[in-house]
């Protein structure tokens, strides 16, 4: 059977490597999840089962597989894969198949099986996101006898936010940042930019080209691993919450609105005011949301609570308020990002294990520097999320704004 697929011509080499752990890094637009996805449907063609996963189950469906998903489609392969849209089971004409999961989903994961063989390869994409103990759990999935000549592989594809990763620790003690691939026996890297991909237009060269924070320029366009400056906010640990939901009674909700570049972000929180403490329960982080089909995502997360809206988009709230959903304006007001980030320092930030988004978000937000000292500027990235928390939480100080004193 052959099957034309237009592979970036960088990864062609690596279309058939059996290196038992292999990582595909690097910066945005390079092409390596579009890669990985060709590279999974010619693999379980050829008889391999497939586990793909990410932290948080319910990402998995905006991001890989909606890429798997695109791969088949636009390559006219719907006759050759049966997609089952519920379970998130893509199986070949051949019996084998791409099974997704998350890794907070830890009953499923345990239980996972193909229907035909056993998994012989698993691919973690956005792998940053997890643990070292989420690894060595995943790592248990390599079990049974392969069909596929006995051989197994990991992949791990990720962009380099933070050097203080394990994935740094774990495997680039070999590593030379002077060259862009390193192989032996066990283990394959390979370091990819936005200049290996053939396919990008030339709004997207240049946007990322011109990216002018340092720390984005570095990760996003040059892939190399990101060293954090000024975090604006270092309160925060993760925890399970279940046990806050069942108790939680003063719920807040605040929504960031967006659509193609940036996504719109409703979060859900509960405020502990005695002790001071935010608990982050929930989170909706996704792009190309119509406010229709929005307001009923809105519904399922919050029901008919009040939710605070980004008050710029009058026509959006007034939209929401349509569907019948209680949306009101933030009041905002001079400073009020900047106070809005000091009262937040000065809370205990709890974001529940399943929020991956919110996660991210607070590890990369961060003040501006100018000639190497943080100014208290943020920078206008990574806070989707957290200018919802602002939002939802306005009621609290908003009647208290003062002089400005923030912790940089």
């Amino acid at each position: 059977m052959n099957i034309d697929i237009p592979v970036n011509k960088t990864y062609i080499p690596y279309i058939s490597k059996e290196t038992p752990t292999q990582i595909f890094f690097g910066g945005s637009s390079s092409g390596k999840s579009v890669f990985l996805a060709q590279r999974t449907l010619l693999d379980i063609l050829k008889g391999r089962n497939y586990l793909v996963v990410r932290k948080v189950a319910r990402t998995i469906r905006q991001s890989v597989y909606n890429e798997i998903i695109k791969c088949i489609t636009e390559y006219c392969l719907n006759y050759l894969f049966m997609i089952n849209k519920t379970d998130m089971t893509i199986t070949a004409v051949n019996g084998y198949q791409i099974l997704f999961c998350g890794l907070d989903d830890a009953q499923k994961l345990k239980s996972i099986t193909p229907t035909k063989g056993v998994v012989t390869d698993i691919w973690i994409e956005e792998a940053t996101e997890i643990e070292y103990s989420d690894y060595k759990e995943i790592v248990k999935r390599l079990r049974g006898i392969s069909d596929f000549n006995g051989t197994k592989r990991i992949t791990f594809s990720f962009n380099p936010i933070l050097q203080t990763s394990w994935i740094y620790t774990e495997f680039f003690n070999k590593w030379d940042n002077s060259k862009n691939t390193y192989s032996d026996d066990k283990i394959l890297i390979l370091k990819t930019t936005y200049k290996n991909n053939s396919f990008l237009t030339k709004d997207d060269i240049e946007r990322l080209e011109n990216e002018t924070d340092e720390y984005y320029y570095n990760v996003y366009t040059l892939g190399n691993w990101g060293v954090l400056g000024a975090v604006i906010f270092k309160n925060w640990k993760v925890e399970d919450c279940s046990e806050i939901r069942k108790t939680a009674d003063n719920y807040k909700n605040g929504l960031d609105f967006g659509f193609a570049s940036d996504p719109a972000a409703l979060i859900r929180i509960h405020y502990d005011k005695k002790h001071k403490t935010i608990y982050i329960l929930d989170e909706l982080y996704q792009r190309g949301l119509t406010n229709d089909i929005l307001a009923e995502q809105i519904k399922d997360m919050i029901g008919y609570e009040y939710v605070v809206c980004d008050s710029s988009e009058p026509k959006s709230i007034q939209e929401l308020k349509n569907h019948r959903i209680n949306a009101v304006g933030a009041k905002k007001g001079k400073d009020s990002v900047v106070f809005g980030i000091q009262w937040l320092q000065q809370q205990t930030i709890i974001v529940d294990s399943s929020c991956q988004y919110t996660k991210n978000e607070l590890q990369q937000y961060q003040w501006k520097e100018i000639q190497g000292s943080a100014v208290p500027i943020p920078i206008d990235k990574n806070n989707h999320l957290i200018d919802a928390l602002r939002y939802a939480i306005e009621d609290e100080y908003k009647d208290n704004i003062g002089p400005v004193t923030v912790a940089i």
